[in-house]
């Protein structure tokens, strides 16, 4: 009785939190502009209207611009942070590393907000380079948190061989600890990168002239004739964002079994 009310449980919630997602592309594929059943016909015209939006373009180039550099720096500095967290003892080591991973518990908003009344005070104006800013503060906890087991996992005698055979630090971490931790990181860039091209209030916040693809979306609900056509872009993001995430997992699970750790869950 208690394992039937646990998958009946399961299954609501499933389905309430994956609902909205499937409707996404039996809309997109809808000929009626209006969001509604029954539906009409089949058609990929909004996918075909996607290739001809100029402003659409842009802020596509603008969301990967700022993915991929959000990515290689909160990738960066996760690499340091975790490093030295899982290699080293420092003064008030729990503390300092509390504080870098405050921004997982704090609402968007408030980040938002408090970046904006600093960048503004500092005379910095809003630009791309503000909403990078942004998110890298968000993605470096991530980050860190799947490079912590993909350090925590490496075996610290590998290294201590390498320092006696004279190896010298920086050439023990390009050619022995990165490598075998090389899974972590990448699984790192693309969940960073996930995170980057779908966040919304801190770019709504930072952006300047040159909006990202959420703000422009956001933008585009005003026109309810556009509708179908955000619904055909919300399918692709989508499908990107599931087929990132599996990789990411893919490569996380594959550096914890390289390194021979314990897998104790993940993002899939």
């Amino acid at each position: 009785m208690k394992g039937g009310w646990l998958r009946g449980y399961s299954f609501l919630y499933l389905l309430f939190l994956y609902a909205p997602i499937i409707l996404l592309p039996i809309f997109a594929f809808n000929s009626s502009t209006i969001i509604a059943f029954p539906l009409q016909s089949f058609t990929t015209e909004w996918f075909v209207q996607l290739t001809t939006i100029d402003a659409l373009h842009d802020a596509v180039k603008n969301s990967l611009m700022i993915a991929v550099s959000s990515a290689i720096l909160a990738t960066c500095l996760g690499i340091c942070a975790s490093m030295a967290g899982s290699r080293y003892n420092f003064p008030a080591k729990r503390g300092i590393l509390g504080f870098i991973m405050l921004p997982l518990v704090l609402p968007e908003i408030i980040v938002a907000v408090a970046l904006l009344v600093v960048l503004l005070r500092l005379g910095i104006n809003l630009s791309a380079w503000t909403v990078i800013i942004g998110h890298v503060l968000i993605c470096t906890p991530f980050c860190i948190a799947i490079l912590n087991s993909a350090f925590q996992n490496l075996d610290p005698s590998l290294e201590e061989a390498a320092y006696d055979l004279g190896e010298t630090r920086w050439s023990t971490f390009r050619l022995i600890t990165f490598p075998l931790v090389l899974p972590g990181v990448i699984s790192s860039l693309l969940i960073s990168f996930t995170i980057s091209l779908d966040e919304f209030i801190i770019a709504f916040f930072l952006t300047g002239t040159e909006p990202t693809l959420p703000v422009y979306l956001w933008g585009q609900l005003r026109f309810p004739q556009k509708i179908p056509v955000v619904m055909a872009l919300g399918t692709i993001l989508v499908v990107l964002s599931i087929l990132l995430l599996s990789i990411a997992e893919y490569y996380r699970r594959r550096g914890i079994a390289r390194a021979g750790g314990k897998d104790t869950g993940g993002f899939l």
